[in-house]
């Protein structure tokens, strides 16, 4: 029985260590047990609850649609690189590294996660991971969120079409999280 749990497990410790592992194994062992002791069918609401993530995942594909052919139709424009042009001279200004990739980062990361994540892994590869700007942009990529892609996605498949105040919200949380990478990456690289 242990040697069973050492091998399902050998993958989580590897990447996880082992509170993560006791942490996951506890919620596959945990959740069924309490189930169980409560009296719960255990097996059917697990498939239920698997039909309705289906339902869910096939809801979600048009907005998925959208928002990947909004970024590729943005990108095949020039639209990004009009826009990247526009900021430029106002980040020299403010002694922001200037290489196109940041300025990509900034304007791709609300719209798509696979995006920005080439755009960050391209930067690693030509700068470095230790220039500054390959810094900056790894700063936002980990504290800012996909914010139109969330909106598109997830408010889409639980029907909100009245997005209120939640995309503005979302922008000034992106922007302040991008300002700060810039000063505290600066900071702790001079």
């Amino acid at each position: 029985m242990m040697e069973l749990f050492d091998t399902l497990t050998a993958p989580l410790k590897e990447y996880g260590g082992d509170f993560g592992t006791l942490v996951v194994m506890g919620m596959l062992v945990g959740f069924p047990l309490i189930g169980i002791l409560r009296g719960v069918n255990v097996y059917e609401e697990f498939v239920t609850g698997a039909k309705e993530g289906f339902n869910v995942a096939v809801m979600i594909i048009p907005y998925l649609v959208a928002i990947i052919f909004a970024v590729k139709m943005l990108q095949a424009s020039g639209g990004l690189e009009m826009i990247a042009n526009t900021l430029a001279p106002t980040l020299v200004y403010l002694g922001v590294p200037t290489q196109p990739e940041l300025l990509a980062m900034f304007i791709v990361r609300p719209l798509t996660g696979g995006g920005s994540a080439g755009i960050l892994a391209g930067m690693a590869e030509t700068y470095g991971p230790e220039h500054v700007a390959t810094k900056i942009a790894g700063v936002v990529f980990g504290s800012t969120e996909t914010t139109f892609y969330i909106i598109a996605v997830y408010f889409g498949a639980v029907g909100i079409k009245k997005i209120r105040h939640a995309a503005l919200v979302g922008i000034l949380a992106d922007i302040s999280a991008i300002i700060l990478a810039i000063i505290f990456v600066q900071l702790l690289n001079t």
